[in-house]
């Protein structure tokens, strides 16, 4: 039986995630998140931990206690308030990633083996200097336009390649050099829209809030211009990407960090499908120049072909399936229960 950590269960991808891992069987979850686990989640895992990733004293507890195949580290602190609280977003994404790190690397110690670690980065690590050159650059690669100008966006950069040398480069100046001996892999997700779980303070949230308003009856102030384009993708799409990219077999693997995407619609065509699904949708744009200004830096597409030819990466849902299949029933039935 595998034992499996995930480090910010309650989060929007924790969600789906130990939802779909519960479902394959024969593996044991570990939960842990600084809050209370959701009631809906408990059924579904081994043990759930209310506690911080910056408390080694737990994590050694942990390790001491579970011998564990793979790590899906979540837990982070969200754009918009690693910007209100920099010092407090360095902590958490950062010292915090450290710490996991190393309790993966005496795991692989004690058991003899790599450990797995699956890490979620994001768009928010590209920095483009204005529009016109967002324009220019189209779908943007793993390797360029690496110049973040959020906190949220320098920590998601810096950590991934805390990951890569951690997983290549472990104390080389040691007389016996040893590997760090962890299979670190990443994922740079766009915007994520679920129909489950309410968003929590990304700046792309513009898209999942206003469907959520939509839903409930309530007028919504677009925070972006209508003409802003980013990439988006579906929560199922998002899970399925973590877990094929973990079985995945590590020689076909070319590099460490994926971009995966799945459609980029503008704002103003957002607000179209939700209008569809709801005639009666209240939504005006009222874009926040500060917030607008860190979407602007973000691409209007990425290039995701390094995970599709190495892992047959394929999304399931494009924007109009994402909306009629999977969105619009999901918020409905969130809201009518």
């Amino acid at each position: 039986m595998k034992t499996i950590l995930v480090t910010g269960a309650n989060g929007e991808i924790g969600h789906g995630l130990i939802t779909r891992l519960a479902e394959q069987g024969n593996v044991r979850i570990l939960a842990l998140d600084i809050h209370e686990l959701d009631a809906t989640l408990k059924p579904k895992v081994h043990r759930a931990v209310v506690g911080d990733i910056l408390d080694t004293a737990l994590l050694e507890s942990l390790s001491a206690t579970y011998n564990f195949d793979t790590i899906y580290h979540l837990a982070a602190l969200l754009s918009t308030k690693a910007e209100r609280q920099p010092v407090l977003a360095h902590r958490v994404n950062v010292d915090g990633t450290l710490n996991l790190l190393e309790m993966a690397v005496g795991q692989s110690r004690v058991q003899g083996r790599e450990i797995k670690f699956l890490y979620p980065s994001s768009i928010a690590v590209y920095g483009l200097p204005d529009l016109q050159t967002k324009e220019r650059a189209g779908r943007v690669k793993e390797h360029e336009w690496l110049t973040p100008r959020t906190m949220y966006g320098i920590n998601k950069l810096y950590c991934e390649q805390l990951g890569i040398y951690y997983a290549q480069y472990y104390r080389q100046l040691d007389a016996d050099a040893t590997r760090g001996h962890i299979d670190f892999r990443a994922l740079r997700f766009p915007g994520l829209i679920s129909a489950v779980t309410v968003p929590t303070g990304g700046t792309s949230d513009y898209a999942p809030e206003m469907l959520h308003a939509a839903a409930q009856g309530k007028p919504y102030a677009c925070f972006v211009r209508e003409d802003t384009r980013i990439p988006f993708m579906a929560m199922p799409d998002a899970i399925e990407a973590l877990l094929q990219l973990e079985v995945a077999p590590r020689p076909k693997l070319t590099r460490f960090v994926y971009n995966v995407t799945a459609f980029n619609p503008s704002a103003r065509e957002i607000f179209e499908l939700v209008r569809q699904a709801f005639p009666k949708a209240q939504v005006t744009f009222a874009p926040d120049l500060k917030r607008q200004k860190i979407v602007d830096s973000w691409p209007a597409d990425i290039d995701d072909s390094a995970a599709r030819a190495d892992w047959g990466w394929k999304p399931s849902y494009d924007f109009k399936r994402a909306f009629a299949e999977y969105l619009v029933p999901g918020v409905l039935q969130c809201y009518r229960a």
